[in-house]
């Protein structure tokens, strides 16, 4: 078998906008428990109609069956311009999940699908969107565009990520940021997806590049992503354990509960100060379990398309 099958067949998901899809879905079928009442698949080709603009583009069907008056939408109009941040570094593989799937993703996986999902939105409502991709390395990056072929080939990129192949040990989150804030020059929402665990832990350099996302007026939604059960909460049982870290090599021996307490407050301080400097910043935190379902990221989506727009 040939390199490119072998990476075809390990691919986290077979048909990732289909897994997508069915996420958006399933987040629409329960919409009625969120503020979002007026959202549906049905909808995602119209926008609500606003007194003073020309009636000619008004769907007179859709009035018949809403009483709501909304207009249609055409290719060339888009009213949002979004851009897709990943960190694809090895501490994003964590947990190690022997059979990946929707209700059973470590980070990489949950980050992946939680993008998908928000494409399939956009796509839906004509939205241009672009992506960035980073490890050790710049490893991919893209403008914004809004063309069939376009989400074509972002969503191939994304599924081409979550072959956990020998995943790139060494990362440098602040550096990459600020070469993906030179990028971005047409003011954007920017969705950043990571673990914010970095080899080189100088916090101030890392607030700095969050804060140059700003530039140009972007507006910033940082999905920080945990495995909460046991990166947060430390949840192992009192049984001798080797922990490793993934992107130094370095090792520990220890029992859980020696250090359980003195870990989580660490690891508490380092959240609340990644919250207060977004807050400084103006960017929007969100912490992410990826243990739970997407209805927090698609939520939160929603809400920072409303304001944007």
């Amino acid at each position: 078998m040939d390199v490119k099958s072998t990476l075809n067949d390990s691919r986290l998901f077979s048909n990732l906008e289909l897994s997508a899809n069915q996420v958006v879905e399933g987040f629409i079928s329960g919409i009625h428990k969120s503020p979002f009442h007026g959202f549906s698949a049905e909808f995602a080709e119209h926008k609500i109609y606003n007194t003073g603009e020309t009636t000619k583009h008004i769907d007179w069907k859709l009035f018949a069956k809403t009483d709501k008056l909304y207009t249609k939408r055409y290719e060339e109009e888009t009213n949002l311009r979004c851009h897709m941040i990943l960190d694809n570094s090895a501490s994003m593989y964590y947990p190690e999940v022997k059979k990946l799937g929707v209700d059973n993703l470590n980070k990489i996986g949950f980050g992946v699908l939680s993008i998908a999902a928000i494409m399939s939105i956009l796509k839906r409502q004509r939205d241009a969107v672009g992506l960035s991709i980073y490890s050790d390395a710049y490893n991919f990056y893209v403008n914004e565009k809004n063309s069939e072929r376009h989400f074509q080939m972002l969503f191939d990129r994304l599924n081409s990520v979550t072959v956990p192949e020998n995943p790139s040990k060494l990362t440098r989150t602040y550096y990459y940021l600020h070469q993906i804030a030179e990028k971005i020059h047409r003011r954007s929402l920017i969705f950043l997806f990571s673990d914010m665990f970095q080899t080189e832990v100088e916090a101030q350099k890392l607030f700095e590049a969050l804060q140059h996302l700003k530039y140009n007026k972007h507006e910033v939604v940082l999905f920080h992503l945990m495995d909460a059960t046991r990166e947060l909460h430390f949840d192992f049982d009192n049984t001798p354990k080797r922990f490793l870290d993934v992107e130094t090599g370095e090792h520990i021996d220890v029992y859980a509960e020696n250090i359980k307490e003195a870990y989580a407050t660490q690891v508490g301080a380092y959240i609340d100060d990644l919250k207060l400097k977004c807050a400084q910043y103006k960017i929007k935190y969100v912490g992410v379990d990826v243990g739970d379902d997407f209805s927090h990221v698609l939520n939160t989506f929603m809400v920072e398309r409303q304001k944007f727009v």
